[in-house]
């Protein structure tokens, strides 16, 4: 007897292989609810041009039901626009409900899989779906619901849902309550994540509260929203057939041409009169996509991958800026020097990318072994990546660069050796991952040699800057040697030539000069009167205030010799007006002494 064949929801199928999306351990669940809640969050924001400010809390509530596992309360909350009542199940319990899906964007989230996978988790490990506050501009009253998925049929379902007061205008509060593990620290932990989040988010601010840590406060260093550039459509040339054909249905009754030309970037009514000429029949352009077949498709296919076509635009890619990104480096620690190199946008693959690279190097990490590696920090579409490393293009770009060209140090087919980080972002509205979970960027030979010209141009920075530093330390190492010896060579040719004393404190002087140490010398002078000044002011300021008079700053020495010359009398007027004066002077002090005494009686 034959078995009957059942067909699943994608809700189904994600439910049972949840790992696929980034849920395939217990410290990586809830690292992944963080990223997909704070990915939605700020695109959220950037869509209607509102700075962000978002705040993550972490919270351990009990003991988990799974083995070895703790109950952890994840909360995000943002100032976004908020979501409608109408939008809300379909985002947090439906599966490929999205407003980004297949548009070509530099948006973080594109599928609209990742929210409902952690909804998911909480539902399975917890019985319970996700916590939802949201508020938009227009409602008087915030929307407080709990959102469920209902695997069998892939929709959301809301329960106990209730209007109530909440102190923010506009946004989203998030709360999920999951089994799992919370890493702090450490490549894959949760403020790696944060802290690579506000790196490449200069206008981010970003609080953050994990277990029983302090609270962090990341304050934004830019003020200015990025505008997220107009969706691109795919090139033909980057697609399979299979692809080709499933693209075509999202366009509904529109003729194969039309289809063509709506559907794909760079593709014209010139683009067409080659297809023809390049052997497609006329009449395959006029059938309307829904009733043309495979066989159709295929021909379609076969013909556009042999004419050649213009590179796609790179309008559609952004760029976090070099200026954005130097001042957003500086928060990563006590750097003592960092080059920030942006690419301009370029075409690998047929797609629009644009690579970003800085490198920083961390004085306090100077103080550990210097044969320890470099920190790598991995960002696509300004997402930090933490997993699967060595199969990264961006790591294997690192690897392929000659880093003892610039000063560093480098086993064989490895990452460098020193103190150093080296941030690479990497930006497109096709980025090709290895994975549903977004960990790691599959390497092609045109990303990997774009991703090299960037880290060699940082690369050739830092190794100016090394070699100004060794020149400098050598040349101050010359200066003390010379310092060292020089008097006792003045000394010995004083006394070979019997010169008096007060030639060999000029010729010592001389050498000052020429060392250029007088300069020195005299900022030290200047420093120490600076400070001799300012004690003074202090003391006279302590005088006054004791003796109960109007505490005023005596004058300087400087200050009563410029008094002097002032009032300097020149001729017989000029005497009578300083005899005048001083007998003002008598009569008013004489006035306040009769006055003082008369307050005394």
């Amino acid at each position: 007897m034959a078995k009957s064949i059942t067909s699943s929801s994608t809700a189904e199928y994600f439910s049972k292989n949840l790992q696929q999306v980034g849920f395939s351990s217990q410290t990586k669940a809830i690292l992944t609810t963080v990223k997909e809640a704070v990915d939605n969050s700020l695109d959220a924001c950037e869509e209607e041009g509102i700075l962000p400010e978002i705040s993550v809390t972490i919270e351990k509530v009990g003991a988990g039901t799974l083995k070895n596992s703790d109950l952890i309360k994840v909360r995000v909350e943002d100032n976004g626009p908020g979501i409608g009542a109408d939008d809300i199940t379909r985002v947090y319990g439906e599966y490929l409900a999205s407003s980004k899906f297949g548009r070509g964007r530099c948006s973080r989230g594109q599928q609209g899989i990742g929210i409902s996978a952690a909804t998911t988790w909480a539902q399975l490990t917890n019985a319970t779906g996700v916590k939802v506050i949201s508020k938009t501009k227009e409602m008087r009253l915030a929307i407080s619901c709990v959102v469920e998925v209902d695997i069998k049929h892939n929709k959301g379902v809301m329960k106990n849902k209730e209007t109530i007061k909440w102190d923010r205008s506009h946004g989203v509060a998030v709360e999920f309550l999951v089994d799992g593990r919370a890493q702090v620290g450490g490549e894959g932990g949760l403020q790696t994540y944060l802290n690579g989040t506000a790196l490449v988010n200069p206008h981010l601010k970003l609080t953050y509260k994990l277990l029983d840590n302090e609270p962090v406060t990341i304050d934004r260093v830019s003020q200015t929203v990025p505008e997220i550039p107009d969706a691109t459509a795919p090139h033909p040339h980057t697609m399979k057939l299979g692809e080709f054909i499933a693209h075509s249905h999202l366009f509904g009754r529109i003729t194969i041409g039309e289809w063509l030309k709506k559907g794909f970037s760079r593709v014209t009514d010139g683009t067409l009169k080659e297809l023809v000429a390049g052997g497609l029949k006329r009449n395959l352009l006029g059938i309307s996509i829904d009733k043309a077949k495979d066989s159709d498709f295929r021909d379609v296919f076969t013909v556009i991958q042999k004419v050649p076509l213009m590179a796609p635009s790179t309008k559609s890619v952004l760029t976090i800026g070099e200026e954005s990104l130097s001042k957003s480096i500086m928060r990563l620690g006590n750097v003592d020097f960092f080059s920030v190199v942006t690419r301009r946008p370029t075409i690998c693959d047929f797609k629009p990318v644009v690579v970003e690279v800085a490198v920083a190097r961390l004085q306090e990490r100077s103080q550990e072994h210097s044969d320890s590696s470099v920190q790598v920090l991995r960002f696509a579409n300004r997402v930090p990546l933490q997993f699967d490393k060595s199969g990264c293009a961006i790591v294997k770009a690192i690897e392929s660069v000659n880093w003892k060209t610039y000063g560093l140090g480098q086993p064989k087919d490895s990452l460098p050796l020193g103190p150093y980080v080296i941030a690479v972002s990497l930006v497109s509205p096709f980025i090709k991952f290895k994975n549903a979970s977004k960990e790691t960027v599959d390497a092609s030979d045109e990303l990997v040699d774009e991703l090299r010209l960037a880290l060699i141009q940082a690369g050739q920075k830092l190794s100016r800057h090394i070699r100004a530093e060794a020149r400098a330390i050598d040349l101050e190492n010359k200066i003390r040697h010379i310092e060292q010896f020089g008097p006792i060579l003045v000394g010995g040719v004083c006394r070979i030539l019997g010169a008096p004393e007060a030639r060999k404190k000029k010729a010592t002087e001389g050498l000052m000069k020429l060392l250029g140490r007088e300069s020195r010398e005299a900022e030290k002078e200047l420093k120490v009167a600076m400070i001799g000044k300012e004690e003074l002011a202090a003391k006279q300021k302590k005088i006054l205030g004791e003796s109960g008079d109007e505490a005023q700053e005596l004058p300087t020495e400087a200050d009563e010799n410029a008094e002097v010359v002032e009032t300097k009398p020149t001729g017989k007027k000029a005497a009578k007006k300083v005899a005048k004066k001083a007998v003002g002077k008598k009569v008013s002090t004489s006035k306040k002494k009769s006055k003082q005494a008369e307050k005394s009686a």
